[in-house]
């Protein structure tokens, strides 16, 4: 049975249901493969496949048993510890600063509590935000020469932090209507598709972020990404051309003016 190669998350609920359906032991392939929701029932052909013929025995079924019986126990102690976790916070009266970290696009409840428990509530340790960005090892390293950045490494700073930063970043990445989610993707076209300098870039940006919520105690307000300039649209349009050419299409530029600027016909 190779279910893993056709669902995304086996362990997700489409997944759940036909690991149920097949613990049982009593439907066919077909009837499994109904148990697929929303996306996943695109698969259902895929699914049958997938199902049919399996040499799924007793053995097995209570194998499986088994490890559903050990993710659970493992699901529940998770929780009993993120409950733990808000108390202490609770406890320590840093309710308000872990809310107003939240407020940072990509950061939710756990990663919140992570961060936290690393720089803390007071930013006053920290003489700016900069100092904040080298300790914590997302500070971008000054490389320059003759008027150009040239590539650079971060200095290591706490791992703890920039793991949890990282993580966050990812998440901004996939937030829509977001201006992290601009800068990344705009970033990661400049590296040509890269996406880690993009995502420690991004990480960056949101601990500056945080220092600024965490030191003004004011929730962080997502400004509109600002329009691009006459030197971001070339980039981009070089970029496109570029793609385009990759997959053997050619584009012959045309340069176009602005109707504003376009001679008009006089009939006088």
């Amino acid at each position: 049975m190779k279910l893993g190669n056709v669902l995304t998350d086996v362990f997700g609920v489409s997944g759940q249901l036909m690991l149920d359906a097949l613990l049982e032991g009593k439907a066919q392939p077909a009837e499994i493969a109904q148990f697929a929701k929303q996306g996943a029932r695109k698969k259902i052909p895929e699914l049958v496949q997938a199902l049919e013929g399996h040499r799924m025995s007793d053995h097995h079924r209570q194998m499986i048993r088994y490890s559903l019986q050990h993710m659970t126990f493992l699901e529940e102690q998770i929780a009993e510890m993120d409950r733990d976790i808000a108390a202490k916070i609770h406890q320590a009266g840093l309710d308000h600063a872990v809310q107003l970290i939240q407020t940072v696009p990509g950061i939710q409840d756990r990663s919140a509590a992570n961060i936290l428990a690393e720089t803390g509530a007071d930013m006053k340790q920290f003489p700016s935000a900069k100092h904040l960005s080298s300790w914590a090892g997302v500070c971008p390293g000054n490389n320059r020469s003759a008027g150009k950045n040239k590539s650079s490494h971060t200095t290591g700073g706490n791992p703890w932090l920039r793991s949890a930063l990282t993580e966050c970043a990812r998440a901004a990445a996939a937030t829509k209507n977001c201006s992290l989610r601009d800068k990344f993707w705009r970033l990661a076209g400049r590296t040509g598709g890269h996406k880690a300098p993009a995502l420690i870039a991004v990480a960056h940006v949101m601990l500056l972020l945080i220092y600024q919520t965490l030191e003004t105690r004011q929730p962080f307000q997502d400004r509109k990404t600002p329009p691009l300039g006459d030197q971001q649209k070339q980039r981009m349009i070089r970029h496109h051309i570029r793609r385009l050419g990759k997959l053997g299409i050619s584009i012959h530029r045309i340069s176009c003016v602005p109707a504003a600027t376009q001679p008009t016909n006089s009939t006088d």
